[in-house]
């Protein structure tokens, strides 16, 4: 089964500084019906201002993840990181049991867009950290966070794993899932491109939750195509 959730039906916050949709409840934007899906709890889509940004504010119990498309972000936090994160490359940050942190966009003159995504985590209460890392994309599909961090991935906490997907109009790949993996959620958030899956059809900012598909066939049939897949357990 494929649920589509179209780009304009997401939540939508504008702030004059911030423009964000929503996939999934969060803020003043609530629908019991988009609550999140297995331990995969926000995907917000920013657009920030030229100079403006988030002032500190903190955190607890979450893998919060930023996936730059575009400009750059400029992050500090209460444990001495102060980072730059451009377009392309994905930071990781573990709340645990309390961190602190600003992010603001990097330029006065270009906007800044980026996803937000937040995870539960599957144990609370333990040490923050972050993690940064830019990959270079191996395959059609680039395992970028994992439960391990094996192959250099970034490490979360919890049975989840997100990988890039990327293709050149005209190109597809095959996901083949075994029966354990069938029972898991598959959630994918097209960035870029026009993209078929087993005949569904998405667009920039669209979404889609897969489940219960013994095979998986993505398709670039416009564009290049950059989306993230989401792999959670079907037990959160």
């Amino acid at each position: 089964m494929i649920t589509l959730r179209k780009a304009q039906e997401r939540g939508q916050a504008d702030l004059g500084w911030l423009k964000s949709q929503h996939t999934f409840s969060f803020s003043s934007y609530y629908d019991p019906a988009h609550m999140g899906i297995s331990s995969l709890r926000v995907i917000n889509d920013d657009t920030v201002a030229p100079g403006a940004g988030f002032d500190t504010h903190g955190h607890k119990d979450m893998e919060i993840i930023s996936y730059v498309i575009s400009g750059t972000i400029a992050h500090k936090d209460s444990f001495g990181n102060i980072k730059i994160l451009p377009a392309g490359e994905f930071q990781l940050m573990s709340a645990g049991k309390g961190i602190y942190h600003s992010e603001f966009n990097a330029s006065n003159t270009e906007p800044l867009h980026f996803l937000q995504i937040w995870i539960r985590p599957d144990t609370l209460s333990i040490d923050a950290g972050y993690q940064q890392k830019a990959f270079e994309q191996s395959s059609a599909l680039t395992a970028v966070v994992t439960p391990t961090g094996d192959n250099g991935t970034l490490k979360v906490q919890q049975d989840a794993t997100v990988y890039r997907l990327m293709l050149s109009e005209g190109e597809s790949v095959t996901m083949d899932r075994t029966p354990i993996q069938v029972s898991r959620h598959l959630y994918v958030q097209l960035i870029e491109g026009t993209l078929d899956i087993n005949g569904t059809t998405l667009t920039p900012g669209d979404g889609a939750h897969l489940t219960q598909l013994t095979s998986v066939d993505f398709s670039a049939t416009a564009g290049q195509i950059t989306a993230l897949v989401f792999d959670l357990s079907a037990n959160d």
